[in-house]
């Protein structure tokens, strides 16, 4: 039997395990992962200069081929730098793998400045956790956190790797999982109880999220809707959602508590297909946390670890829809914005221009709420969201979405607060030549902040309270940060450049940036 190091059968255990790419930030500890990757051909590393970047990136990376890639930080500071978009993936049940190097097993009892608890850090905001503890489990607790982190409906899973153990002599005995678990199939009784409650007079939604998104489940949810009178909606905040041309359309849920409670109030009854019952964002004084109208029912049809196209095909049956086609959009262009520039003229832009098939990142915050309606239309693509709140995670989502679909344009609409703290991503979008096209919407402000104060009853902010939500003392300059990372950029504040420049940035391959000053 061949003999090599622990980092040399972590990765060939990986690459056993279908992990294509490695997005990572590493440290001393990892080096003997860096020298394997040298060794061994396969397995793609994606240089991330700040860990949220990695997590991120991993995050997009599953959306778009339902399958893990693995991250690469250091210690339980290195991995705590990623926290918050790994609660991203989490939220959108993205199966990710994180490998995370620690201290020598021998030497973490002498707590070296770096020294942490490693397991808890993991933990915080991992499903899944374990700490290699020999050269002879490595190989099948490897293969446990792919299984961990493929198991329905997707889940973070974190392994440690002690340095030692990197750097040991281990059997050549990479392990295998015969297979990946199914989503499991939805219980005949649930479907014939939401059947019942669609067939009877009472007004009914399907509240719906995750994979009953994707083209199979959408068609069997609008063959429902059109023989029952149902309609449908989506959370705020989705994974992933097929839109545009041919394709089934779905509006979103507001995001503030009056309008969202106005737009539930119809409906008798909330059948919901992945998605947890409609709550608000945050408390806010004398509103209440439930959006629903007091008196209506949420009905679970299928949860996020089951088959939910599966599902709603079986419910379009019951509900006797078998000769119902499904409502399908025409394909819109509208024509080319003029004058200032505004939020609704960039979403006409970008309904104008959008290449077919493209990936739409979108973590626009404020300005782009209205931004679904303008491309409800426009030619069929695919539209991935922030989801889980923690903000940072659009330009290190476009980042994993062009390392997954390099054959598809992405169009990232960036929030400029928000882009500043993983604005490292847009290196790696150079380096690796990605076919990404930002969009920064400059409104120099957490212009968001602004109406969440007077929400919670501050109606007029003091000069402590602007400040802390301005971002133009001093104004950004992103054509300046994008040129210094490797990237082609321009400014403007004319509807009519933007919309030039935007489809000059989508018909040309490689990486550019537009910031869009409003």
């Amino acid at each position: 039997m061949a003999i090599m190091n622990g980092a040399e059968l972590l990765v060939r255990s990986l690459m056993a395990s279908d992990i294509e790419v490695c997005f990572g930030n590493p440290g001393t500890s990892e080096m003997h992962f860096l020298a394997a990757l040298d060794q061994i051909d396969g397995l793609r590393s994606v240089l991330c200069l700040f860990e949220g970047v990695a997590t991120g990136a991993a995050d997009g990376y599953a959306r778009m081929m339902g399958k893990p890639a693995a991250t690469l930080t250091h210690l339980g500071p290195g991995l705590a730098n990623g926290l918050a978009n790994l609660h991203n993936a989490r939220r959108a049940r993205s199966p990710v793998v994180n490998i995370v190097g620690d201290h020598a097993t021998y030497h973490r009892q002498y707590d070296s400045p770096l020294t942490s608890d490693v397991e808890a850090v993991a933990s915080t905001f991992s499903d899944w956790v374990r700490s290699t503890s020999s050269p002879s489990s490595l190989a099948s607790d490897t293969a446990d956190v792919v299984l961990a982190a493929r198991t329905p409906p997707g889940r973070v899973a974190s392994l440690i790797l002690p340095a030692d153990i990197a750097w040991t002599a281990s059997p050549d005995a990479v392990d295998i999982r015969p297979n990946w678990p199914a989503p499991a199939n939805v219980p005949d009784e649930r479907i014939a109880e939401a059947a019942t409650v669609l067939k009877g007079p009472a007004k009914s939604l399907l509240y719906m999220t995750d994979k009953a998104l994707s083209d199979r489940g959408l068609n069997a949810a609008s063959r429902i809707a059109q023989a029952t009178g149902a309609d449908l909606m989506t959370p705020i905040s989705n994974a992933r959602i097929e839109r545009g041309a041919g394709r089934v359309a779905i509006g979103r849920l507001p995001y503030p508590v009056e309008q969202a409670r106005a737009a539930l109030e119809p409906y008798h009854h909330i059948i919901l297909v992945g998605a947890a019952e409609p709550v608000a964002f945050f408390a806010y004084p004398d509103q209440p946390s439930r959006l629903a109208t007091e008196g209506t029912t949420c009905l679970e049809l299928a949860s996020a670890d089951e088959d939910l196209p599966e599902a709603l095909e079986r419910l379009a049956e019951r509900v006797g829809s078998d000769q119902v086609l499904p409502k399908h959009e025409a394909l819109e262009r509208p024509a080319a914005p003029t004058g200032s520039l505004a939020s609704d003229k960039i979403a006409i832009a970008v309904a104008h221009h959008l290449p077919e098939n493209a990936i739409v990142v979108d973590e626009s915050i404020s300005t782009g709420r209205h931004f679904f309606p303008f491309t409800k239309a426009s030619a069929p693509h695919t539209w991935l969201q922030i989801i889980g709140g923690a903000i940072g995670t659009g330009l290190p989502l476009a980042v994993g979405a062009g390392v997954a679909c390099p054959d598809r344009k992405i169009l990232s609409l960036q929030a400029d607060g928000s882009a500043m703290y993983t604005v490292q991503a847009l290196w790696t979008q150079a380096r690796e030549g990605l076919d990404v096209t930002t969009v920064i919407l400059s409104n120099r402000a957490y212009a968001i902040l602004q109406g969440e104060m007077a929400k919670v009853g501050v109606a007029d902010p003091g000069p402590t309270g602007r400040r802390m939500m301005s971002l133009d003392d001093p104004p950004l300059d992103w054509v300046a940060l994008a040129k210094g990372m490797g990237i082609g950029a321009i400014a403007t504040d004319d509807a009519a450049a933007f919309c030039r420049a935007l489809g000059e940035g989508l018909a040309t391959p490689g990486p550019f940036l537009i910031e869009a000053q409003l």
